[in-house]
């Protein structure tokens, strides 16, 4: 079952769109929180997104934008700014395609079907892990939290990509030792630590400090980002 996430502040609307859905077989998944969508977009991990572009905050443009950094997950703007500037401006910030409201459900579900049978026929899955606001794209071996970027070594990667699967609980030295090098001969416990302290510091550089915690005798965690 196909997961799609609506981005539509108008509930009529939204619930009208949904319970139609639903009967075409997908989970549909709409936003709760409109100041948290890349959140709920990531926590969700849907296979297409309908966005409306009059939102309570930000716009659909910005959103569209902000899930474009992480996934090339399918987008369609559903708007009744059906205008040629604002066609435009969805295009280019990602969209992949434009629904003038009002509009025939039985259209909206075509264009649905199509989109997920190009987007999904070869599709490799997701690329990207989410805690707290914290983004790690795996296909880039980029992170990603507010408006920084940051370019990540093969280690690094790797570290934040196991502290990531535990999501907040604490990874033993061992688990990301066997993880780091694919081997379960020994390494120099010091190795990691070498490698650790470079990608703290590397993220310190970056505006992100203390993201990683460390417990004597238990591993590593990732900790909340508290934005300044």
């Amino acid at each position: 079952m196909y997961k799609i996430m609506l981005v539509e502040d108008d509930p009529v609307i939204a619930e009208g769109l949904a319970s139609f859905l639903k009967s075409w077989n997908y989970e549909v998944i709409p936003v709760r929180n409109y100041a948290e969508v890349l959140t709920e977009f990531c926590a969700a991990m849907p296979q297409l997104v309908l966005m409306d572009i009059n939102l309570p905050y930000y716009n659909g443009y910005y959103w569209c934008e902000e899930i474009r950094k992480i996934s090339k997950v399918p987008i369609i703007f559903i708007s009744g700014q059906a205008d040629n500037m604002n066609i435009i401006m969805a295009i280019n910030q990602g969209a992949d395609d434009f629904i003038a409201k009002p509009f025939d459900l039985s259209v909206l579900v075509a264009k649905i079907n199509a989109l997920l049978r190009r987007t999904y026929d070869f599709s490799e899955g997701h690329n990207f892990m989410e805690y707290q606001g914290l983004i790690l794209n795996l296909a880039e071996a980029k992170l990603f939290y507010q408006d920084k970027s940051v370019e990540l070594t093969k280690n690094e990667y790797r570290i934040l990509q196991v502290l990531f699967e535990y999501d907040g609980g604490f990874a033993a030295r061992e688990e990301i030792m066997r993880r780091l090098w694919e081997s379960e001969l020994f390494i120099d416990d010091n190795t990691l630590t070498v490698n650790m302290t470079r990608l703290r510091k590397k993220l310190e550089k970056e505006g992100i400090p203390d993201m990683i915690e460390t417990k004597k005798g238990i591993g590593y965690r990732l900790r909340k980002v508290v934005a300044e």
